[in-house]
Parts: C-alpha cells; sequence; structure tokens
C-alpha cells in the first residue's frame, strides 16, 4: 500500500504554490480591490463573478456555491484529482521533491505508485514523444507531405506535437509496456486496444497524429488524420472518452491560446487541427477547436472563465465556417448557443468557401486575419439565412419571414439591441415597423407571432388560428413522422417533399428523408433529435421542436386510418393546386396553332383529376 507524503512536505508545497497562478490557468482573474482578485466561478455558471482569491493568503472561495480552500482542494475539485495527486502536480510544478512514509515510525522512502490519473496523463507524453519520433522516419513521408502542403514546416510541426502512427499492429503497445505502463492502464488510456486473439494492439496506425491538451497543457488524448486511400477508417480518429479524455469538455488549441484570449476578452472558434495552426501562425493566436463533437455548453464554460464573459465584461465569441450548407448548418446551431454567452457572437465566413487554412495557403497570413477582422454579428447571419428562404416580393412570403425571424430577436439577450433589430427587419422585408414589433413583442411573451389567440378547441388540437387548410394538413403529416414514425413511417415516406407547398414545410420532409426515413425510426428523443440536425435552416429546426411535442388534431390515440386519410389529404391538396395551375395554362393556349400542346396538357389534366377523386374518396372519412 502507498505510504503518505510528510507533512512537513506538504506544507512546503502549500508555501511555494502561488494559488493565483494555479488558478489562472483554468480561470480569467482580475482584480478586486484589497489585492483580492476575481473571477467567474468554474463549479457553477454564474452571470457575474463570485469567485474570490486571496494570494495573500492563498486561498480561494465562491460565494456563490460557497465552494472553497487552498490550492491542493481547487485541483482536488477542478481536475477531480486525489489528494496526493493534487500535491504531486503542485510539487512537480514547484520543483519540489517529496518524501513519503509508510507510518509515522518508517523512514523516508522512495516516490509510491502514482495515481490513475498521473498514470495516464503519463502514458500520452509518453506516447506523443514515440509519435513525434516516428514522424521523421521513411513511412511518415506522407504525413510529412500532409503538413507541407498545408503550409506547415517542420518547426510547425514541432510546436504542435504532431506525430506519426507507424504501419505496425502492436509497436507503441510494446514500448509503453517497455516503460512500465501496464495492460489495464494502455487500455484505459485509450492508446491500445485487445485484438480478436485477445492481445493488445495499437489504436492508432498509418495516421498523422495530433496531441490533444487540456487548459494546464497536459495531453489527454490524440487527434489521428487518415493519409492512405486504403484506410477504411473515418477521416479523423480521436481518442475514445477515457477517464482523463471527455471530448465535450476539451478544445484543441487552449493551452497556447489560453494567454491571449484572456488577455484580448477574444476567441475565435474554428473547425479543427489544421485551422487552429493556420490561424496562429498567421496572427490569431486566440483560436481555438472542438475535437470530434460538436460546439456545446461544456466548450462554453470552459471559455467563459477565460473570457471573464460577465456583464462588466464583454468578451468577443467568433465562429467560423465553411461556407457551404454544413458551415451554415453549424453558425445557425451556434446562435441557439449564443444566448449563454453574455458577450458578444459573431461569425467569420470566407467569401470563397475556404477554412482559415485553406485560406492561408491560397492567400496568406493577412487573408485569415481580415477574415475574423470582418465578422459579422451572429444574429445578423442567422437573421438573413432565414428571410432569404422566402420570396419577398409576395405578401406571403413577406408576412411568413417576418414569423420566423421575429423569435430570433425575441431570444436577443441585450434587450436594448431590440429596437433596432425590429427596425433592421422591418427595412430587410420591406414592412412597416408595427408589424414587425407586434411579432416580435410576441414571440417574446411565446404567442405565435402574427396570430391572435387561439380559442381553446383550436388550441386543444394543436390547429394555430390564420394557418390554411393545406398548411394544417402538412404540419399533421409531419407530426405523425416525428411522433408517430413506427405508425406512420411507410405510408409517409412514400410522398415526396414535392408534395409540400410550405417551403419550410419542405425543408423538415426533406430533413427528415436525410436523416434516414420515418420508416426506419424507432421514435422518441433520438429520432427528433436526429430530424432536427439533418435540417439545414433555423426555421426548419425550430419547426421540429414544434411539431414534435404539437399536439395530434385527433382524439384519442392515432391508427393506420387517420394516417391514410391525412396522407390523403395531403397529397389531394397538391394534386388540386397542379390542376389548378394546369387548367391556367391550357386557357392561355391556343388549340389551333399549338394543338399538339393542348391535347398533351389536356390528357395530363384528366389524369390529374382523376387522381383528384381518388384521393377524396380515400379522405372521406374526415379527420
Amino acid at each position: 500500500m502507498a505510504g503518505r507524503i510528510r507533512d512537513e512536505d506538504i506544507a512546503l508545497v502549500r508555501e511555494r504554490t502561488s494559488i493565483a497562478e494555479v488558478i489562472s490557468d483554468t480561470v480569467t482573474l482580475r482584480s478586486a480591490g484589497g489585492g483580492n482578485l476575481k473571477g467567474l466561478c468554474p463549479f457553477h455558471d454564474e452571470k457575474s463573478p463570485s469567485f474570490n482569491v486571496s494570494p495573500a493568503r492563498n486561498v480561494w472561495y465562491c460565494f456563490g456555491c460557497g465552494a472553497g480552500g487552498d490550492a491542493i482542494k481547487f485541483l482536488m475539485d477542478a481536475e477531480h484529482l486525489s489528494f496526493v495527486e493534487s500535491v504531486e502536480r503542485l510539487a512537480a510544478r514547484a520543483g519540489l521533491q517529496l518524501r513519503y512514509v509508510e507510518n509515522d515510525q518508517a523512514a523516508p522512502r522512495a516516490r509510491p505508485q502514482q495515481g490513475q490519473r498521473q498514470r495516464l496523463v503519463a502514458a500520452h507524453a509518453a506516447a506523443v514523444d514515440f509519435y513525434r519520433a516516428q514522424l521523421g522516419t521513411a513511412g511518415a513521408r506522407p504525413a510529412r507531405e500532409f503538413l507541407a502542403q498545408r503550409g506547415f514546416d517542420r518547426a510547425a510541426a514541432e510546436r504542435y506535437g504532431c506525430g506519426f502512427a507507424p504501419d505496425a499492429w502492436d509497436l507503441l503497445t510494446k514500448h509503453l509496456r517497455q516503460q512500465g505502463f501496464s495492460h489495464d492502464e494502455l487500455v484505459s488510456a485509450g492508446l491500445s486496444r485487445p485484438s480478436r486473439s485477445g492481445t493488445l494492439i495499437d489504436r492508432f496506425r498509418r495516421r498523422l497524429m495530433w496531441p490533444i491538451r487540456e487548459i494546464t497543457g497536459d495531453v489527454l488524448g490524440f487527434g489521428a488524420r487518415k493519409l492512405f486511400d486504403d484506410d477504411d477508417g473515418p477521416k479523423y480518429l480521436n481518442t475514445p472518452e477515457t477517464p482523463i479524455y471527455k471530448k465535450s469538455h476539451v478544445l484543441y488549441g487552449i493551452d497556447q491560446a489560453k494567454r491571449e484570449i484572456a488577455k484580448q476578452g477574444k476567441v475565435v472558434v474554428v473547425e479543427g487541427y489544421t485551422d487552429v495552426m493556420a490561424c496562429h501562425l498567421a496572427g490569431v493566436p486566440t483560436a481555438v477547436a472542438t475535437c470530434g463533437t460538436a460546439f456545446g455548453s461544456d466548450h462554453i464554460g470552459v471559455l467563459r472563465r477565460l473570457l471573464l464573459d460577465t456583464d462588466d465584461v464583454a468578451g468577443e465569441v467568433i465562429f467560423t465556417f465553411d461556407g457551404d450548407a454544413a458551415g451554415q448548418k453549424a453558425a445557425l446551431r451556434a446562435f441557439e448557443d449564443d444566448q449563454r454567452f453574455v458577450g458578444r457572437t459573431f461569425i467569420a465566413v470566407s467569401p470563397d468557401n475556404m477554412d482559415p487554412c485553406e485560406l492561408r495557403l491560397a492567400k496568406g497570413d493577412l487573408a485569415v486575419r481580415d477574415l475574423v477582422a470582418r465578422r459579422e454579428p451572429l444574429v445578423d447571419f442567422a437573421l438573413r439565412h432565414v428571410i432569404n428562404r422566402y420570396d419577398l416580393d409576395t405578401v406571403d412570403g413577406r408576412v411568413e419571414a417576418m414569423r420566423r425571424a421575429a423569435p430570433l430577436v425575441a431570444k436577443l439577450k441585450d434587450r436594448e439591441k431590440r429596437p433596432e433589430y425590429v427596425r433592421k427587419l422591418a427595412g430587410d422585408l420591406g414592412m412597416e415597423i408595427e408589424p414587425v414589433q407586434r411579432a416580435v413583442l410576441a414571440a417574446a411573451s411565446g404567442q405565435p407571432a402574427g396570430q391572435p389567440s387561439p380559442g381553446p378547441a383550436r388550441a386543444a388540437r394543436g390547429a394555430p388560428a390564420g394557418d390554411n387548410p393545406q398548411s394544417l394538413v402538412e404540419r399533421e403529416a409531419l407530426k405523425l413522422a416525428l411522433q408517430e414514425p413506427v405508425l406512420a413511417g411507410p405510408m409517409f415516406d412514400a410522398v415526396e417533399a414535392s408534395e409540400y407547398r410550405h417551403p419550410v414545410h419542405v425543408a423538415v420532409r426533406e430533413a427528415i428523408a436525410a436523416a434516414g426515413g420515418a420508416a426506419t425510426a424507432t421514435g422518441g428523443a433520438v429520432w427528433v433529435e436526429a430530424a432536427r440536425d439533418a435540417c439545414a435552416d433555423l426555421a426548419a429546426q425550430a419547426l421540429v421542436g414544434e411539431l414534435a411535442v404539437e399536439p395530434l388534431r385527433i382524439d384519442g390515440e392515432p391508427d393506420p386510418r387517420y394516417v391514410s386519410v391525412t396522407i390523403a389529404r395531403l397529397q389531394w391538396g397538391s394534386v388540386t393546386g397542379r390542376i389548378r395551375d394546369l387548367k391556367s395554362k391550357i386557357q392561355r393556349i391556343n388549340p389551333v396553332s399549338n394543338k399538339d400542346e393542348y391535347f398533351a396538357l389536356f390528357g395530363e389534366l384528366l389524369s390529374l383529376e382523376q387522381h383528384a377523386r381518388a384521393l377524396r374518396e380515400q379522405a372521406a372519412g374526415g379527420l
């Protein structure tokens, strides 16, 4: 059993440790007067700083959640270390050699076995050295060429610890076992995995490697990029979830960017490892990236503490995304997280649809800096993307665009900006300010924009007053697909998106198809989230959320007959619309001079009318 650290050594660690320096690795601190410092508490979510540090006493305390202690306790709470691990971490930081004893009467002895976290971190540090050495071998030539083709020289590769996982089944595993790491430690670290035969093999092979560091600089995992065409794995493969690696908490490049983020009050969120490298080397040292996951609430917490994101200090969060559909979707998703920041959020999209790495390679460092400098408020981007989906030359298009855009303005956390955005939205739509203002106020109060409050009967049926019958039946069909995919799936999937008239309904129908179709789903939150993630824009995402919880327009449970009637009415509305268009076209044709076209269209009309009669009979049961 491991002995304890001598009391005098623990006291010396406390004496030699600057608590402000330790805490500043994860929390940006500002002067609070009287020699004290303050920042945002890392142990609970807050808007105003209640986390206080006293460098003179080497202690900290949060008036918001009541947590407090010394530097040892901070590491224990912030990084989930044991008492011994925390003391050892601080001793190493201060350059102190610790002594251990078995019992109070025993003589000092050598360092005991490290805690699990330290062992896993040590294994990763050894793996970094191994991969870096492999980058210089003959087999790593494709990795070196990959870096060179993207504008990264040897110095850049060394700065970011780039390496290469060799074409061998267990070379790293054998190397680490020789250094004393156990079978279980290598599996727990995510560096090795059991093979089918039961032997231990390397997790990464034939890939370019990036070490992923936490904010303190410790390596917790790796990102691995595919280099060879015969590699059937994903383009990027990351370390799996381990006791020390949680992808929702990690931001690549945070260890190198943290000082500049705190200093400038600004962070640039990019999409990949090479984008972080390109930004840093181009003179944007505040860039970070997520590691194989979407930007989420835990990432926001890390950045808020670095930015000192409070009511008194307005930091900047700048998202950079590709200009393609996937990049725009990611940007709109980021807008939903905008309200979690107190400071201002922006987006920077390259006009050439290039990411920062491509932009630096094509146009140089200045172009990357200009990309960030030309940022625009994220709300402006979101509003423009929503209203661009509608035909603003028509009354229906302008009104629907207003309805969909108004909730975005209503969500603005800075209420003083809402009147300005009301005026801007009215100008963009070509409408008077009053109806737009009413729509925003209605959205802020939870009432559907531009509609009177529904009566009790209609509210119970989930039917917004003022919607036309075709829109209602389209909504009902989409609700069935989202809420009852097992029941409605086969019939729903048989009707294409072209049968829908409302543009946002079309977008949701296309998203359901992109998510695999209703017939493949089992329902529940996972299915709704899959459909929501497949949406191309914010308006469709919001509608999926509405339809997933809006009651069906039927008393009792839906059955196959109800689904059949709903789908028939959906198709009937679409077919009758085409019949009207076709009749209008026939009326404009001269049957004498355009006989062939006239009879072709007339035959098509007869076929459509026959189809419409069949659908009407199918839907005759009523809703």
